[in-house]
């Protein structure tokens, strides 16, 4: 059945831009740089990963050129570990070739560490030059493509080099999940049903009625389309009103506290990030439950829902000391105080800094407990 293709306006004070949602549109790149106004002949620089470039790199730079730009690909291996600034000088280094001046266009056409990567180095080069996020996995689609959150990893902790940076547009084509592998399917999952907890809980519950959400072929086209659409609602939302994180916006990291610690203590790609936020969710509802600020329904709710996706809940007990010490480089920690993204109830959180460290011993130690 045929669906026209969405438009999600993000509006903002300066830099507004729109999101597409549909299908078979990813090769109207040419047509939506024209639309763009971006001068004839102008340079354009697509970075992308090895399993992405294969299927769709070569239509993709050809609709560029028959549009009358001037592309240039830039191959990048992908994955947490790559998130570094020796990928970002890569970056520049191919901008710089390529002569690439204020006027020219860098393009993201990958998952949510290409889209990072790339809107950080077009932050960064000239001091600031366009780019487009075009996503290829769900998790970017619904969460790193939208809002101009860019940036890298440092050794000590998760995206603690980076820039708000918008991009110009955010162009999602759902028939770029059919080569996402099943795994990397469930980690945007994860970021789905941070959505429905934080915001949503219609959908929270649409995803419960769901039969099945470990993979596209079970959950189907209308359905994933809904739930992309409405995330990416949800967050277009938050950002239009806090799009620099001094406030609200902050609720968007629910599950990344524990989930950068995952990330961090347990070494860049073992978890994806998808998967470090879901056991991040379980967490933080576990400090939820300790702390009598929501029911132990809406708490099962949520785990069920987890475990429904095919996402882990099994905190990996690292040492308690250095659990503190990772929480304390977050880089939302606000006057030495750590900020916690608290659930209530589904769809509703609260933003706690009063979370004191002895709480915190006893939620590791019950977790170690829990799981020996």
């Amino acid at each position: 059945m045929y669906q026209e293709t969405s438009h999600i306006k993000v509006n903002l004070v300066n830099n507004s831009y729109e999101v597409l949602v549909g299908s078979k549109i990813i090769y109207s790149i040419g047509q939506e740089l024209e639309k763009l106004e971006i001068p004839k002949g102008g340079k354009v620089l697509v970075i992308t990963n090895p399993d992405v470039a294969q299927p769709y790199s070569k239509l993709f730079i050809q609709s560029i050129k028959d549009c009358g730009y001037d592309p240039r690909l830039l191959i990048l291996e992908a994955g947490e570990v790559q998130k570094t600034t020796d990928s970002i000088a890569l970056i520049h280094n191919a901008a710089y070739e390529h002569q690439l001046d204020r006027n020219s266009t860098i393009i993201a056409l990958g998952g949510g560490v290409i889209g990072d990567m790339t809107g950080f180095a077009a932050a960064t080069w000239l001091r600031g030059i366009g780019f487009i996020q075009v996503p290829t996995t769900l998790l970017a689609m619904v969460d790193a493509s939208v809002g101009g959150k860019t940036g890298v990893n440092h050794p000590k902790g998760k995206n603690l080099i980076g820039a708000f940076h918008q991009p110009k547009l955010v162009l999602i084509d759902i028939e770029t999940l059919k080569t996402l592998p099943n795994r990397e399917f469930r980690a945007g999952m994860a970021e789905i049903i941070k959505y429905g907890v934080i915001g949503d809980s219609d959908l929270f519950l649409k995803l419960e009625q769901a039969a099945d959400l470990t993979r596209l072929e079970a959950v189907g086209q209308n359905l994933i389309r809904e739930i992309i659409i409405k995330s990416v609602q949800t967050k277009a939302k938050i950002v239009e009103e806090d799009e620099k994180e001094n406030g609200m916006r902050a609720i968007l990291n629910y599950g990344h506290t524990f989930g950068h610690v995952v990330e961090t203590l347990g070494g860049y790609g073992k978890w994806l990030h998808g998967e470090a936020v879901s056991i991040g969710m379980v967490v933080i509802g576990e400090l939820a439950l300790q702390l009598k600020l929501w029911e132990k329904e809406d708490f099962r709710r949520q785990k069920e829902l987890i475990i429904k996706a095919g996402l882990p809940t099994v905190w990996p007990n690292f040492p308690i000391n250095k659990v503190l010490r990772s929480l304390q480089g977050d880089k939302k920690v606000k006057e030495g105080r750590i900020r916690f993204v608290m659930p209530v109830e589904i769809g509703k959180v609260i933003i706690s800094s009063d979370i004191k460290k002895e709480n915190l011993i006893r939620l590791l130690e019950n977790m170690k407990i829990a799981n020996p």
